[in-house]
């Protein structure tokens, strides 16, 4: 079994930045791709950020020139650092992962979540 808890969430001033966490353990023999999604109150689930063990980055629309996602591999971690935040980015952000726990069982998982609040 792997577990991946996500932390750096919290309150923020418009304009602020956060720096989001996410630290994946157990089982796990490699990791592919790295993400986060985030979902509003009432809104569904959405893409912010992926990031290939390679280090290709895709980013929504959305975040782009504000958010940055990285990735130690060494320590199985993905950050998200979020700059200028709005309060439009209000949500909760979850952190995902497609990896190997052998050689031939790939599977997907899901942290738990962490809230980012942004104030106007």
């Amino acid at each position: 079994q792997v577990q991946l808890v996500e932390s750096g969430g919290g309150l923020v001033q418009a304009g602020g930045s956060l720096r989001l966490s996410c630290a994946a353990s157990g089982r796990i023999y490699s990791i592919n791709r790295m993400g986060w999604y985030r979902q509003a109150p009432g809104k569904q689930r959405n893409l912010v950020a992926v990031i290939t063990s390679g280090g290709s980055t895709n980013l929504a629309d959305s975040v782009k020139g504000r958010f940055t996602i990285s990735r130690d591999n060494a320590k199985n971690t993905v950050y998200l650092q979020m700059n200028s935040l709005k309060p439009e980015d209000t949500a909760v952000y979850y952190c995902n992962a497609d990896l190997y726990e052998s050689d031939y069982v790939f599977k997907n998982y899901w942290g738990k979540g962490t809230l980012v609040t942004v104030s106007s």
